[in-house]
């Protein structure tokens, strides 16, 4: 059997960010994906997503961004200095690392590498690495990695460093590999993209697509899919404008979006970022485990006592490793909303009405509950429910149509949002400063940005919003995590999200996203949601074109 280079993908990772063309792209992956054996093409092409592991998978390098610099800078024997003059002309740790070693290679101190590289070789290495834990687990990865990039060539270096910063930025979207498997091997794309929605892996379905099962994929208990997602509207006549039937309109509760797989005795709690959670809500488990014999459901796990709590408390169940001294101070529930699967049935393609009389006949019982939610005919019933909502301290309202099948991983106008009159922004934070007077010392004042296709782009600065515990926290992880020290100022690794808050949009010539915000503050960490899914330029366009009709 032929050993998959990891060259090879490096090269083929290379080729597809030096073309701007998208059926070039989708050349080069199916000529290049149709060489592979089936477990070099399941990993090779999790690798092309920028990801050492499938979504969803638990496990979880846990390399922080000083400890590579670190490496990089041993291996290379640079300063940091030059490391620092090299990451500000790249913008990209991976292209530091290639020329920093190419560099090495041409001075002849360097080793050639021996053996070559292969897939599954890097493949041991990263499920090594992300099995170690302990107090000497740091020491042993930082081994395991410096073997790694020593017998790796530049190119691969350059590739390694991107996939284990989750940061491969070539120009490739999960769709175009999708469009390259069905091209491939000729099946359908619709059938592509409907199995990669149901099992979250990539790699899995390009080999089933090979062996011509694709029609087989079926959800999978305890690989959780990800999220449908809604579209955010600003008054309930939106709700009506493509749907001249009834809507369902459910309380939208200020928690963290869950996804519960139970089968047996065995139960997993996902967040929307696809991590397991189960250990952080203990007291769910019971009413969880006899809610039915096998499901998939879908809800919103809240902070509750005789009403909802702040969300921020809900954040300190998540971070803490014993949440069981929590349990009486913090209080939670569980509001289901959606049924995905059922006693071995797939209900992902029924229309949301037949799911909601499934979901129904479930055996709820406290904490977990079954979503508030009436039928709407006209705007008037949608806004006395957003009204009604808001009265009882929750976001809004969800906003689903009753004939609307599940889309996993979708955003549309089957599910809409109304939360406020102007829309929160979900953002990432891009660079940090120090305060003033007693924030002096903290890194307080933070810069942040919203999202263009593979680009990030600065929309605004916020200070005010967080707590001086939330504000400790976030230095501590900052300072471990900057990517560039500009004295004042430094460039952070772009993964904190927050929810930002504010009066207006502006046009704006001082950030490239071309927008700003008029007096922003921080509403909360969203430790629940990935940078991938923050706002976009486009989201924010909409926003400002509401502001300038709205009479």
């Amino acid at each position: 059997m032929r050993m998959g280079s990891f060259r090879e993908l490096a090269e083929v990772m290379e080729a597809i960010a030096s073309t701007a063309s998208k059926l070039e792209k989708i050349a080069l992956l199916g000529e290049y994906l149709n060489t592979l054996e089936d477990a070099d093409l399941e990993v090779a092409c999790t690798y092309l997503t920028g990801s050492p592991f499938p979504a969803g998978d638990p496990r979880k390098l846990n390399i922080g961004w000083s400890a590579l610099v670190d490496l990089i800078l041993e291996i290379s024997g640079a300063s940091l200095q030059t490391l620092d003059a090299l990451y500000l002309k790249h913008g990209d740790l991976g292209k530091v690392a290639e020329e920093l070693l190419s560099r090495k290679v041409m001075l002849s101190l360097f080793p050639a590498p021996s053996p070559p590289l292969t897939i599954q070789g890097v493949r041991e290495a990263f499920e090594t690495i992300a099995a170690l834990s302990g107090p000497r687990s740091r020491q042993h990865k930082m081994e395991i990695l410096r073997r790694l990039l020593l017998d790796a060539t530049p190119l691969e270096a350059k590739y390694l460093v991107k996939i284990i910063t989750s940061d491969l930025r070539i120009g490739l979207r999960e769709g175009l590999l999708e469009e390259a498997i069905a091209r491939t091997w000729s099946v359908s794309l619709e059938e592509v993209r409907r199995a990669n929605m149901l099992l979250s892996h990539v790699g899995l379905v390009a080999v089933m697509a090979r062996r011509g099962q694709i029609h087989t994929a079926s959800l999978m208990l305890f690989r959780p899919l990800r999220f449908m997602l809604a579209e955010t509207i600003f008054s309930a006549e939106e709700a009506f404008q493509d749907q001249a039937g009834a809507l369902l309109v459910e309380e939208k509760y200020d928690g963290i979006r869950v996804q519960v797989h139970k089968e047996g005795d065995r139960l997993a709690i996902y967040s929307r970022t696809l991590d397991d959670i189960t250990a952080s809500f203990p007291e769910l488990h019971a009413n969880l485990l006899s809610l039915a014999s096998c499901y998939i459901l879908d809800g919103e796990i809240v902070a509750w006592r005789d009403g909802p709590l702040p969300f921020y408390l809900l954040q300190q169940r998540l971070r803490r490793e014993d949440p069981a001294t929590l349990l009486q101070e913090i209080p939670v529930v569980l509001f289901a909303f959606d049924l995905l699967h059922l006693d071995g049935q797939d209900l992902l393609s029924l229309p949301l009405e037949a799911r909601r009389k499934a979901l129904e006949r479930l055996n709820f019982r406290a904490p977990v509950y079954l979503s508030r939610a009436i039928i709407a005919t006209t705007p008037q019933e949608v806004t006395r429910a957003f009204r009604e909502a808001r009265e009882k301290g929750n976001e809004g309202v969800m906003v689903k149509r009753l004939d609307a099948p599940y889309t996993p991983g979708k955003r549309g106008r089957l599910w809409m949002k109304w939360k406020e009159e102007l829309a929160t922004l979900d953002v990432v934070v891009v660079a940090v400063e120090h305060g003033h007077g007693k924030r002096a010392n903290v890194l307080s004042d933070y810069t942040f940005a919203i999202r263009e296709g593979e680009h990030l782009r600065t929309i605004g600065k916020a200070y005010s919003g967080l707590t001086d515990e939330e504000i400790e926290r976030l230095t501590e992880w900052f300072r471990a995590h900057t990517i560039r020290d500009l004295g004042r100022v430094k460039l952070v690794e772009p993964k904190i999200v927050l929810e930002v808050a504010f009066d207006a949009i502006q046009r704006s010539d001082r950030h490239d996203s071309g927008f700003a915000l008029r007096f922003p503050r921080i509403k909360r960490i969203r430790e629940d949601k990935s940078p991938e899914e923050i706002s976009t330029v486009e989201d924010v366009r909409r926003i400002y074109e509401h502001q300038r009709i709205k009479p």
